[in-house]
């Protein structure tokens, strides 16, 4: 950052940016380095002009990439709590978190690029991770349907490790957030 504060986004502008960095996030994550940066343009509908000029470094669209995805998983925890009983959007954003943690892995060499050229994709990805799953921590044990002596991090790791346990079968993984569920509801 230069000092200069940036001026908000055209509404088209803002648009193709959107566009850009949601046809990263698949390029990246289905296809890691190999993705180019004319089938993300494309996949957008945008031409390469366009992507340069959001993203002039792929370093750049890969941080942006990750960063969406991780706002996406982190907001989340709002619009479930709104829409779903504590306990059940605990559980649905347990499912997202599985999903998130699944495209990440899908953008892993790409990510690797990322911290190559010295940057830090992952600099504050904990606290925004706790900061969306402690208010459904919070609302699930003010309703009386989890347990109140987990905290955020614990919570995090458990889901993790489900993750890396079950990472190619996404149906064993539901089995495992279920049980983990079942933990959390006993003596709540």
């Amino acid at each position: 950052m230069t000092g200069i504060s940036e001026r908000p986004l055209r509404a088209d502008a803002q648009r193709n940016r959107d566009l850009i960095v949601a046809a990263a996030a698949r390029a990246f994550t289905k296809c890691g380095l190999e993705a180019t940066l004319e089938g993300i343009a494309k996949d957008a509908g945008v031409g390469i002009g366009t992507l340069y000029r959001h993203f002039p470094t792929r370093e750049l669209l890969i941080e942006a990439a990750y960063r969406n995805e991780l706002a996406a998983v982190c907001d989340a925890s709002v619009e479930l709590l709104e829409q779903l009983p504590p306990d059940q959007a605990l559980r649905a954003w347990m499912d997202r978190f599985i999903d998130y943690m699944a495209r990440k892995r899908g953008m892993a060499d790409a990510l690797r690029a990322v911290f190559a050229s010295g940057a830090n994709p992952y600099a504050q990805s904990l606290e925004l991770l706790v900061g969306a799953v402690q208010p459904l921590l919070d609302a699930g044990a003010a309703a009386g349907q989890i347990r109140s002596d987990i905290s955020a991090s614990d919570m995090l790791v458990s889901i993790g490790g489900v993750g890396g346990a079950a990472a190619d079968d996404r149906e064993q993984a539901g089995r495992l957030l279920d049980l983990l569920m079942d933990g959390l509801r006993y003596r709540a």
